[in-house]
């Protein structure tokens, strides 16, 4: 059945009264871009409705970081001390090279650009943001997948449906449901197909004191003076080592050609493989009718490397619920090069980490990318000021 034609029996979503000047807000997914989203939509007085596909979430995952140009969105939502409490606080990086030389001690100013950066586990930071959401009012259903989107030209409102059949409707529907996102097969028109990079990422989160770290004469150091940031890079490999709550749980990942997960689990009581996937920038990520939208992930992926997968995420919900009733495609405009422009970031770092030689002056230069345009950056402020001349 043509989308046009079911999205007219569909029943609203149930949300609270609203003014004249809320809409309806549906978003799939409740990982960082859909939290974000429900919150900022949510806090600018429109009706949010969250569908996860999961039943219940599960503490997962390593280590993940909401840059400066971020940190002061968090600091709004006064999430401050919450998240501070258990992030890491390195305060510079030590890289090296694959026989251990010191490269570069990078100092790592906190605040810097007059912000925060908050980098820990990615699910503790998952549910202080749960627990923010709640009392806001936030209608997150858990066990709810999409299985297909549409959109009524007629009456001019977007809808999905859900795998019990269940159909709901809004003003917009606002796809975050990450990489693999289904959305955006519909908002393109076609199915987008990544290459692969050739690179595979292995990802460890374990306690210090529970794996011997912290006594270990060649690990100790990553515990004894609380916490710190180490690199370690070569032809077409990197590696880095950071502890967390004063050195006593311990993170690391490591980039390097397709290989045996084995080699990488001596010390880390389990592992997670990663093969890393490049998807091409989006010509859009709108639908036709712009009323349902990509956002995070799901628009626009990120290399590790860059390190703003989750920031870049936060920036287009705040950019996004600032003028939601207006314009989608006003958004995408105001987005969508400074997207593009940070997502080159994370090429140029890795390939020039994975470049370097032993004794190479030129790596003295290398580092965390942390360029001022990029961290020193208020996206509400941005789409305030620039939203007349997008829309």
């Amino acid at each position: 059945m043509a989308a046009s034609k079911w999205l007219k029996h569909l029943r609203p979503a149930e949300t609270a009264e609203h003014d004249s000047e809320a809409v309806r807000v549906i978003i799939v997914g409740a990982g960082y871009a859909g939290l974000g989203c429900a919150i900022e939509c949510k806090r600018k007085g429109h009706d949010v409705v969250v569908l996860e596909k999961i039943g219940e979430f599960k503490i997962l995952g390593d280590i993940i970081s909401f840059g400066a140009n971020v940190g002061h969105i968090i600091g709004h939502w006064g999430l401050h001390d919450e998240l501070w409490d258990f992030c890491a606080h390195a305060h510079e990086m030590r890289l090296h090279d694959y026989s251990g030389n010191l490269i570069r001690v990078q100092p790592l100013p906190s605040p810097m650009f007059g912000s925060y950066n908050y980098a820990g586990h990615r699910a503790l930071i998952r549910d202080v943001l749960l627990r923010y959401a709640a009392p806001l009012g936030i209608d997150i259903r858990m066990g709810q997948e999409v299985v297909d989107y549409g959109e009524d030209e007629e009456n001019k409102t977007p809808g999905v449906i859900l795998r019990s059949g269940e159909t709901l409707q809004a003003d917009l529907v606002v796809a975050a449901d990450g990489i693999k996102s289904h959305a955006r097969k519909y908002v393109l028109g076609y199915n987008d197909r990544p290459r692969p990079s050739g690179y595979a990422i292995y990802r460890a989160w374990f306690d210090a004191k529970e794996q011997g770290v912290d006594t270990d004469p060649c690990t100790d150091f990553l515990c004894k003076d609380g916490d710190v940031l180490y690199g370690w890079t070569g032809k077409d490999v990197h590696f880095i080592a950071a502890s967390c709550g004063g050195g006593k749980s311990i993170s690391w990942g490591d980039w390097s050609v397709p290989g045996r997960i084995e080699d990488v689990v001596e010390i880390a009581p389990s592992c997670g493989e990663w093969k890393i996937i490049i998807h091409d920038p989006l010509p859009s990520w709108v639908s036709r009718h712009g009323r349902v939208l990509l956002i995070g992930d799901a628009d626009h992926q990120f290399l590790p490397s860059s390190m703003q997968g989750a920031p870049q995420a936060i920036e287009d919900c705040v950019t996004l619920a600032d003028k939601v009733p207006l314009a989608a495609r006003a958004w995408e405009g105001i987005r969508y090069e400074r997207v593009c422009k940070a997502q080159k970031i994370g090429e140029t770092t890795r390939d020039q980490w994975h470049r370097v030689e032993i004794g190479d002056k030129s790596a003295e230069e290398l580092g965390l990318p942390i360029p001022e345009w990029l961290l020193a950056f208020d996206a509400e402020a941005h789409a305030y000021s620039v939203f007349d001349d997008s829309a």
